[in-house]
This record gives structure tokens, sequence and C-alpha cells, in this order.
């Protein structure tokens, strides 16, 4: 099995391409995996079990660890929203930036 951080970039590298296709969609989905692998890594370290493959459910755990700072866990919460009617996020995020920007907090 892949690494988590070979899978991090893989699948950033699939929501870059997808965003390039113009399918914010998929990007938002690769960049949820990506931190889903990231989070794999996370909880490793830290000796965390959690063992659900689901990247949703990893982050939902994640923001539940008392240990989270607030600028991590608000950046975290933007991968649980769920897109509008028009298939739009409620919020300006960009999921590809954020997924790096966490994996600078939680993996330093």
């Amino acid at each position: 099995m892949e690494n988590w951080t070979t899978r991090f970039e893989n699948e950033l590298q699939a929501a870059q391409e997808a965003r390039a296709r113009q399918n914010e969609g998929r990007a938002r989905v690769c960049a949820r995996r990506a931190v889903g692998a990231l989070l794999d890594g996370y909880f490793a370290a830290r000796g965390i079990p959690f063992d659900r493959p689901s990247a949703y459910d990893k982050v939902r755990f994640f923001i539940t660890l008392e240990d989270v700072p607030a600028e991590v866990h608000q950046v975290a919460e933007h991968f649980l929203r769920r897109v509008t009617p028009e298939f739009k996020l409620p919020i300006e995020a960009d999921l590809i930036a954020e997924a790096r920007w966490l994996r600078e907090r939680l993996m330093e």
C-alpha cells in the first residue's frame, strides 16, 4: 500500500488536473481524499486509532480532537461543507490550497 504522502500528492495532482478540466466538483473530492491521506499520517504519527476509510469520516473525527488549534479546526471544517443546489461551495475556499496548508500545519 502507498504511504500517506504518496496518496496525498497523487490526490492533489488529480485535483489540479480536474480543476484544469473545469471540473471543480471532482477537484473538491480529490482534495478531500488528499486530506484523508494526510490524516492517516497524522493519526499514525500520534498513535490515534482510526481505521475508517472515508476521508469525510476522518475529518469529522479529527475536528473532535481537543488539541486541534482553532484555525486548523476552521479550515478542516471546509472539507465537510456540502455544496449548494448549484454544486458550489457555500463559502469562498480553495480546497486544494487548504489541503496543502493543513499539511504544513499538521506535519511540520
